[in-house]
């Protein structure tokens, strides 16, 4: 039996991103054997999917600690191909920790080498499916989602998600929680209500948002990454800054704005619906300048 090896340890965000090109190495090799190597908080998502028969844990060892590389070689070898889809400095190591497989991906030496000269500018999405391409998956759609949609807790129609949080090290990626809590209220009067979601340690922002409307919903720290998804799935809309949940939120079909400030860039990185529109982006230099109206105007 054919024995694939997927790589794909990043954030949320990432993650995401990557489920057309999981899905395309599955249709392209539907008998193979394929593991997915993937980070601890991502394994339990990935073992639902349809997409692998294995999911394995990488602890991402320092590499002065022999014992934990010999047993990663161990995970590594053995692959007739390795799809390299983080595409890191990190991973590009791996090909010689495995003996040097078929691999796709940007190490040295890599039998099918993603050099596209370009690739740096290019969002995630053309960037992993161009991979892919030059590997010999030339089709890579929008996936079946459908085993996602069931997860995490049936609330009342309407509602719409909040997405206050963003990675902690970056605070310039968040819009300020006063201002979530002003289209809390916005939502609140148009009927529909607001329900917080993110991390336990992004509470404190839900309760800023609950404050000020108290008929909002507050989910921090209470959905896994399934769950998200199903809330996501079944939501009226969804509002958030550049962070991985509203990456799920587009990939579920939720309509989404989603905030950007001059910390990142949206035509790299930005999440992508599964129809034209569904995503609307807004991008400031400081969010802190972005208005209440400007973000409700654009929920239509």
């Amino acid at each position: 039996m054919t024995r694939i090896l997927v790589i794909k340890l990043g954030a949320l965000g990432d993650l995401v991103q990557a489920f057309a090109p999981f899905a395309a190495i599955r249709a392209h090799h539907p008998t193979a054997d394929i593991t997915l190597l993937t980070t601890a908080p991502f394994a339990g998502l990935m073992r639902a999917a349809p997409w692998f028969d294995h999911v394995v844990v990488d602890a991402r060892p320092p590499w002065w600690d022999l014992r934990a590389l010999a047993a990663l070689r161990r995970v590594l070898s053995g692959h007739d191909m390795v799809y390299d889809l983080q595409t890191s400095g990190r991973s590009s190591r791996y090909f010689r920790l495995a003996g040097r497989p078929p691999w796709s991906g940007i190490a040295a030496g890599a039998s099918r080498p993603h050099d596209n000269p370009q690739r740096n500018h290019m969002h995630t999405r053309a960037r992993q499916r161009d991979q892919l391409r030059r590997a010999g998956i030339a089709d890579v759609p929008d996936p079946d989602l459908s085993w996602l949609a069931a997860g995490g807790p049936v609330l009342p129609d309407p509602y719409a998600l909040l997405v206050p949080g963003a990675a902690p090290h970056r605070p310039a990626k968040r819009w300020p929680a006063e201002r979530f809590a002003a289209l809390a209220c916005r939502l609140r009067d148009a009927g529909v209500t607001p329900v917080v979601v993110g991390t336990e340690a992004e509470a404190p922002l839900a309760a800023v948002i609950l404050a000020a409307c108290p008929q909002a919903r507050d989910l921090t720290g209470q959905t896994g990454l399934a769950e998200l998804a199903g809330l996501a799935a079944r939501a009226r809309l969804a509002v958030g800054n550049d962070t991985g949940p509203m990456h799920m939120a587009a990939a579920m079909g939720c309509p989404a704005t989603v905030l950007f400030s001059r910390d990142s860039d949206p035509a790299l990185t930005a999440p992508l619906g599964r129809a034209p529109g569904q995503v609307q982006v807004i991008r400031v230099d400081d969010l802190a300048s972005l208005s209440v109206e400007r973000v409700a105007a654009s929920l239509g």
